[in-house]
């Protein structure tokens, strides 16, 4: 994600706190991540949770809200810095910083010295940190026992994933919001035969409203299952 492309071609519209289910997540998760995206003193916050449950859509959610407050937001995913980590020492400049996916980075040497130095960086510049993994902190596989420690005194919170009912119910309503009307054989085909995470099917959406609105068609089983593939 370029922090230089325009705020809405970096980041989902959809991925915003009031899209965000609450249900899976701990009680002070959402309150914390909306204090940090406004106020710099805030505690910084580490999200633990498996994939598909909505770390990165909160993350997102605080960056959007933090330039909203006319603060400089960066949204990163470890992922990309396990074959550069040079590029990871470069990061910086930005009022807030979300690192996704910190799991990738874990029993890197290089990688944890490189995210050690902007931790101590951005406490320097005043800048906040967000985190998020699919283990907690202290379970974090992490050779740097430094890192662990500084990662481990942020604000901890977990996001679960959400029963399947309730991520339908989601992915009705964005439907809706589209003009898309998903009826129950349609879900279940959508659940059946690609991945359930809500982030990946809301994400399918977006093909699947442009392509039925150039076919004309309705979103059918048939429909879906000549666009998408399937049985």
């Amino acid at each position: 994600m370029n922090a230089q492309l325009p705020l809405a071609l970096r980041w989902p519209s959809w991925s915003r706190f009031e899209f965000f289910d609450a249900e899976g997540a701990d009680e002070g998760v959402v309150p914390s991540l909306e204090l940090a995206a406004a106020d710099p003193a805030a505690p910084w916050t580490f999200v633990t949770g498996p994939a598909g449950c909505g770390k990165t859509h909160l993350l997102v959610a605080t960056c959007h809200a933090a330039t909203e407050c006319g603060r400089r937001a960066q949204y990163i995913s470890a992922a990309e810095f396990r074959i550069d980590v040079q590029r990871l020492r470069t990061l910086g400049g930005s009022d807030l910083l979300a690192i996704d996916d910190l799991q990738c980075l874990a029993g890197d040497a290089a990688a944890e010295h490189a995210l050690f130095d902007l931790y101590n960086r951005c406490r320097a510049e005043s800048a906040t940190m967000l985190f998020a993994a699919t283990e907690s902190a202290v379970a974090l596989p992490l050779g740097l026992a430094d890192l662990r420690s500084r990662l481990a005194a942020c604000a901890q919170g977990r996001v679960r994933v959400l029963a399947e009912p309730a991520r339908r119910a989601i992915l009705k309503q964005r439907a809706e919001a589209r003009g898309i009307e998903l009826d129950a054989a349609a879900l279940d085909w959508l659940f059946t035969y690609h991945a359930r995470d809500i982030g990946s099917l809301v994400a399918l959406l977006e093909r699947i409203d442009q392509a039925s609105l150039a076919a004309r068609r309705r979103v059918t089983v048939p429909f879906l299952r000549d666009l998408l593939g399937g049985s």
